[in-house]
């Protein structure tokens, strides 16, 4: 059977249009140009529609092998290219087995960069922060912690944003035993860089530290802590911060990171917010992996001034079950039970010794309640 009407051809070559005749034998498509001249045969099995506009029956090669066009008006021919060529989906882009590819590729794409994603750009974080000059902490922390201060600013509940600011008694009591707490945790930490450990007046009960040792510990710390020890091991745990650059470690994983899926997701329609909902979520596994060895280090730490180190593991079980305003400090953190388990890894010293009074620890709950 044969079939016969006018078609527009593009040869893929230049962008100019021939005006060809089409006639369809025995399920191949031969182009002819206007005079008479064979242009091209297409095989109608191997041929698939390509966003197909209405009326017009648009076709061409699937894959990369051509980038010729086909366009063919006539009805009647369409109906029977159609017929003659394979199953397919008029209003579809690519034909099923170029679909099946493209999707198959896309799977391949979405592994690697997983895979990059939890080995590649940690490993390699790991091994650049070290080789990176500590002054970039202090550079990096100074403009942080201008803009963290300003939104404190906006969060506090007092006058003030500091705790033991009031000009009493009692304030003076409780900062020198804040002030000889952090001090010996400090002393024996052996951090790279000094800190700046700071109570603020925000009810949360979190600890946040910064780039370049700014440490601040919100209200919400001493309210919940049971012991000294307990709030010793939370300032110990953000010391593990310090100790491991992870404020900078955190802003070359975020770059890595950043590049990483912007390279193989490309920028496409909505194509920002899988970057950045992708990279949240691997960077929520790294945050826990921050957070044990911050564990492990302020447990450490605990025992070598003489302390129990196991105290911080308590408060942390004992957060998880509270109603109390948490925010950060146990999310995308590790589960308590399995901090906790781990913490309790660390021997306790023998004897432990008190690191304050019980005049000086009642004086220091007491900090952000007298300003």
């Amino acid at each position: 059977m044969s079939t016969t009407g006018p078609a527009t051809f593009y040869d893929g070559l230049t962008s100019a249009r021939h005006d060809a005749t089409v006639e369809l034998v025995d399920g191949t498509l031969r182009i002819n140009a206007g005079d008479g001249r064979a242009l091209t045969e297409w095989r109608c099995a191997e041929i698939a529609p390509v966003s197909t506009p209405d009326g017009v029956l648009r076709l061409g090669l699937p894959g990369f092998h051509s980038t010729a066009r086909l366009e063919i008006h006539d009805k009647v021919l369409a109906d029977a290219v159609v017929k003659a060529g394979r199953p397919c989906d008029r209003t579809g882009l690519t034909d099923h087995h170029t679909r099946l590819r493209v999707v198959g590729f896309s799977l391949l794409a979405v592994v690697v960069l997983i895979a990059a994603g939890i080995w590649g750009v940690p490993a390699i974080a790991d091994k650049v922060t070290p080789l990176l000059p500590i002054a970039l902490d202090v550079q990096m922390g100074d403009i942080f912690n201008a803009a963290f201060r300003q939104q404190l600013d906006g969060m506090k509940d007092a006058k003030t944003l500091e705790c033991g600011s009031a000009d009493t008694a009692q304030a003076a009591a409780a900062k020198a035993a804040f002030i000889k707490l952090v001090g010996v945790l400090t002393a024996a930490a052996g951090l790279p860089l000094p800190v700046e450990v700071v109570m603020v007046h925000v009810k949360d009960v979190n600890a946040v530290t910064l780039p370049g040792g700014h440490i601040y510990v919100y209200d919400g710390i001493p309210a919940s802590a049971m012991r000294v020890d307990e709030m010793a091991g939370v300032i110990g745990h953000e010391m593990g911060h310090v100790d491991h650059r992870d404020g900078v470690k955190t802003q070359v994983q975020s770059g890595g990171m950043s590049v990483l899926f912007g390279l193989l997701l490309g920028d496409f329609t909505g194509g920002g917010a899988v970057v950045f909902t992708a990279t949240k979520l691997l960077q929520n596994a790294y945050s826990r992996k921050a957070e044990s060895a911050a564990d492990l280090f302020g447990a450490t730490l605990m025992a070598k001034i003489g302390g129990d180190p196991h105290a911080l593991g308590e408060f942390l079980l004992r957060l998880s079950g509270s109603a109390a305003p948490q925010d950060h400090f146990l999310l995308d953190h590790p589960e308590a039970q399995i901090r906790a388990a781990a913490i309790d890894q660390v021997p306790q010293p023998s004897p432990m010794k008190a690191l304050l009074t019980p005049d000086e620890w009642t004086a220091l709950k007491g900090i952000c309640t007298g300003d």
